[in-house]
């Protein structure tokens, strides 16, 4: 307990303030980020399937979901943007000797917003128009530009997991760096596809817990069933990937960051068959009160065997470890994520054999409940993903070659808490707007349907619209867009 107490009496006083206005501005971003990157996909994939089937209610959501990927994108770089400005505000030390490493990714990701909006906007003009072969071929990269977007976030998050590239000079400053060793680390891989799975089951779950809530309120139509279905499928598929994936970053994290993994599992000492707790919390002695233990659980799952070595936290000194109050944190996020990836296993599968089986949704309201529910828990599950990999890392903002507190600011702590007050006000705002601005765009769809419910009443689909989508691509007197 001492030890900790020293740990966080040595920190400047300034780290706390930065820290959590860093961890604010993070975690509501990336609440807008499974939208950002895996909505122009599922998008396309419901345009697609409209042209190939002449499908005017699928041409339809593919058009609302298209404005409503617009607005997401619009609140998306305003928090981004902050984001980038905090890093230089808040971490000038990490920046200052760092940045010319892997500012690279930062610099892709920037392009990558450039683009993506240049063909959103393209997009969105497109639907009145251009013909429907054009205009969905000039739809096609966008699903790639938000990828690259991921590339470049990701490329640098990994190499602060994993940092490669570069030599020291005597002073302790990078030279000799080397770009496409610094973009692509041990991490960057694991990273990279783990996250992008990510966004597409929890994007998929969010768009289709919209259409499952219609479908618990009696909206049985077409227009909610296909609104459900596809990006409920495309969820499903990548469900048990991601499972498989996150097996596999786990067990990065073993070998290339034994301390990180120690802390995602609470393991004090260096052992073999370690056993593996649920949940439990770590004291400051390295006692475990608390949670099911399993024995023999986590040297089996780090090497598949019982006598798997696995490294413990006092392999360090307490200087350069988590302690034991994050240890708890990240050991807590990462088994609730594990919980819910495992539930929405569970949840594709019943999806998968009932579909099978008679070629229908399921008819159990239990199911749409629990539809329903996925989305929010996937957003959860991506919250406790970030805090793992991010307070997993501590005391290190650059793994074992700069700590947190060298690269913080020297800004007055008074002055971090009024602009962290300020943020959050800011933030406040944007969201509430987006909200609205959402709320506005279901009342004008719901006018357009004529139905006061969530779409089209059952006896009208979006065939008999408003002259707003009276041919998938506007009004006959636009012309021929074949």
């Amino acid at each position: 307990m001492h030890t900790a107490v020293s740990l966080l009496a040595d920190a400047p006083a300034q780290m706390l303030p930065a820290r959590s206005l860093m961890a604010f501005t993070l975690a509501s971003h990336i609440i807008l980020v499974p939208l950002g990157v895996a909505l122009p996909l599922i998008t396309l994939i419901m345009h697609g399937y409209g042209l190939r089937r002449n499908d005017p209610t699928a041409l339809l959501l593919a058009r609302r979901w298209s404005a409503v990927m617009a607005v997401q994108f619009a609140i998306g770089v305003v928090t981004g943007t902050v984001l980038s400005f905090e890093f230089g505000l808040l971490w000038p030390g990490m920046m200052g000797r760092w940045g010319d490493v892997f500012g690279i990714g930062f610099g892709v990701e920037a392009w990558a917003f450039f683009l993506e909006a240049v063909l959103i906007a393209i997009y969105l003009y497109g639907w009145r128009r251009l013909s429907s072969r054009t205009h969905f071929l000039l739809g096609l990269p966008l699903p790639a530009a938000a990828l690259l977007g991921a590339f470049g976030i990701l490329a640098a998050n990994s190499w602060m997991n994993t940092p490669r590239g570069f030599s020291l000079d005597p002073a302790g400053n990078p030279v000799d760096v080397k770009i496409w060793k610094a973009i692509f680390t041990p991490m960057f891989g694991p990273q990279y596809w783990h996250f992008v799975v990510a966004m597409l089951v929890t994007a998929g779950y969010v768009v289709a817990g919209v259409y499952a809530v219609g479908w618990l309120r009696g909206r049985r139509d077409r227009y909610h069933r296909l609104g459900f279905t596809i990006p409920f499928t495309l969820a499903a598929v990548f469900t048990p990937v991601q499972f498989v994936l996150g097996d596999s970053i786990a067990r990065q994290v073993f070998h290339k960051q034994p301390v990180k993994f120690a802390a995602m599992e609470i393991v004090w000492k260096t052992d073999t068959h370690v056993p593996e707790y649920l949940f439990g919390r770590m004291h400051p002695d390295g006692s475990i009160s608390g949670g099911i233990r399993i024995p023999q659980l986590d040297s089996i799952l780090a090497g598949f065997r019982p006598d798997t070595e696995v490294t413990g936290l006092t392999s360090v000194p307490a200087a350069d470890r988590p302690t034991a109050t994050q240890a708890t944190l990240i050991h807590w996020t990462f088994d609730i994520m594990v919980g819910i990836g495992s539930l929405l296993v569970l949840l594709a599968l019943w999806y998968a054999l009932i579909w099978l089986r008679r070629r229908r949704l399921p008819a159990s309201p239990w199911f749409f409940r629990c539809a329903a529910v996925a989305g929010l828990a996937s957003v959860v599950a991506v919250e406790c993903g970030w805090i793992t990999t991010e307070v997993g890392r501590q005391p290190w903002i650059v793994y074992q070659n700069m700590r947190v507190a060298e690269a913080v600011t020297s800004t007055r702590s008074t002055s971090l808490w009024i602009m962290f007050g300020l943020v959050v006000v800011v933030y406040l705002v944007v969201f509430g707007s987006f909200l609205a601005v959402l709320l506005k765009m279901r009342t004008r769809w719901r006018l357009a349907d004529g139905t006061t419910g969530e779409g089209p009443p059952p006896e009208q689909g979006p065939e008999t619209e408003t002259p707003e989508t009276d041919t998938p691509y506007g009004p006959r007197s636009a012309g021929s867009r074949t």
